[in-house]
């Protein structure tokens, strides 16, 4: 396809106006729309702009976002929305395009992990502590914020001659050769649709494609909080017996809280003074980190668990949240979401090499089995963390708990935990390999 056929895409520097762009929207057809810009639907639109096999502007592609937020100024307070990237997600992110865009001083790398059960101090040698250095990494991940991630790659794919549309969809039709999508700017033609609209996907509901989803009954509250002692470029973690709380190091030397906690507890922690809640805070991250200070106001979400029973359909195909949606406290949606993008992006490529369209049911179908089952598997195991290690009380909750010294006594099991972290294990897409590695044929 031409760059003129999509004339939205032609210059990513001349962007046009509602009604301008609405009349163009009527003329436009795609070879990829991409509902949702968060940073999963964002990363996949970058990745696919980006093929290496393709000449510019060989295949038109669009974001449709109607909250393009904008780039967090130098001095602007750090968010406290944050996610915990892994290597894979890094290589991915600088493949897109994206990772030098993305203001350094705002990113803070991790070099430590100290996760215990709440039978056991914090100072106690049964604490499960991960070093980098056991690994042979200068770190084990990133904590940055989700709106610093999403603007750099909405930037990267602009950048490079992709255009985002700030319109909803109302409704599509389903065509052998395209689909149609309402637009509120107006219909349009795509010979792909990709879901990446988050856990209340629109587009998975008009697809048709079902999903299991239930509640965990719990709550996230999430606030950015100042602390006696240095966080040393360590993530902390410990398991209540009521949920989990998590402090994640920020760059400006804060901590981010990630406290998923019971329904009924989580009312009383968001009722409570902001004083009541800091030692609440002290007290259940066991003085970790000494006397606390909120910098940010509370914030909260209820916690459910979503699995689509299918991530494909005609020409159309779901990735991250709008498939699945896993508990936080591995810290690992941003990052199954973000491989959901580049094996996405590779399947496609692969499938343009051979002659064939985005919408390629095969392609989709390959996509759909590879992420599908490496999705259930961390799935499976961060349920099984919440059930044992978080709230678990019998006797095989207590051998969990008390597994967690033991893997801190092997040096193999903790070196295959820390890969596994890291994002480097399993089948990964090309853009989460080190470069100059291929996959497996």
């Amino acid at each position: 396809m031409s760059r003129d056929a999509l004339s939205l895409g032609a210059d990513p520097s001349a962007r046009k106006g509602p009604a301008e762009a609405g009349s163009a929207l009527r003329e436009a057809r795609l070879d990829i729309l991409i509902v949702g810009g968060g940073p999963v639907g964002a990363c996949a639109a970058a990745l696919l702009q980006r093929a290496p096999f393709s000449s510019p502007g060989a295949r038109s592609i669009a974001v449709v976002e109607p909250a393009h937020p904008r780039v967090p100024t130098a001095d602007a307070p750090l968010d406290a929305r944050v996610s915990a990237l892994s290597r894979a997600s890094e290589r991915i992110l600088r493949q897109a395009g994206a990772w030098d865009r993305m203001s350094p001083e705002r990113i803070q790398p991790y070099e430590r992990m100290r996760v215990w059960h709440r039978s056991v101090p914090a100072s106690s040698a049964d604490v499960l502590a991960f070093d980098a250095a056991e690994a042979g990494e200068p770190n084990l991940g990133y904590i940055a914020e989700n709106r610093l991630v999403q603007v750099a790659l909405l930037d990267a794919f602009e950048g490079s001659g992709g255009q985002v549309l700030r319109c909803e969809i109302t409704g599509l039709r389903m065509r052998d050769e395209d689909v149609i999508v309402e637009t509120t700017l107006g219909p349009l033609s795509t010979r792909l649709v990709v879901g990446a609209d988050g856990a209340r996907s629109t587009v998975r509901d008009l697809i048709g494609l079902t999903a299991d989803s239930a509640s965990y009954r719990q709550t996230a509250i999430v606030a950015n909080v100042s602390t006696a002692r240095p966080h040393e470029r360590t993530a902390w973690q410990r398991f209540l017996g009521t949920g989990t709380l998590a402090f994640l190091p920020l760059a400006d030397g804060s901590s981010s809280i990630v406290w998923s906690a019971d329904a009924e507890g989580a009312m009383a922690l968001l009722a409570a003074s902001d004083e009541q809640f800091e030692r609440e805070l002290q007290r259940q991250s066991d003085d970790a980190l000494g006397a606390v200070r909120l910098r940010t106001e509370r914030h909260s979400f209820p916690l459910r668990k979503l699995t689509a029973h299918r991530y494909t359909a005609h020409r159309s195909v779901l990735i991250g949240d709008a498939a699945r949606v896993v508990h936080p406290l591995a810290g690992q949606g941003m990052n199954l979401g973000l491989l959901d993008a580049a094996a996405l992006a590779e399947v496609i490529d692969a499938a343009s090499l051979e002659g064939e369209d985005p919408g390629a049911a095969r392609a989709l179908r390959r996509y759909e089995r590879w992420r599908k089952s490496e999705a259930q598997l961390m799935a499976a195991a961060i349920d099984a963390f919440d059930r044992f290690l978080a709230h678990g009380s019998d006797p095989l909750a207590r051998l969990a708990q008390r597994g967690l010294a033991w893997v801190n006594r092997s040096g193999e099991v903790k070196r295959a935990f820390i890969s596994r972290a890291l994002g480097l294990t399993g089948e990964l897409p090309q853009a989460a390999r080190p470069a100059g590695r291929r996959a497996p044929a």
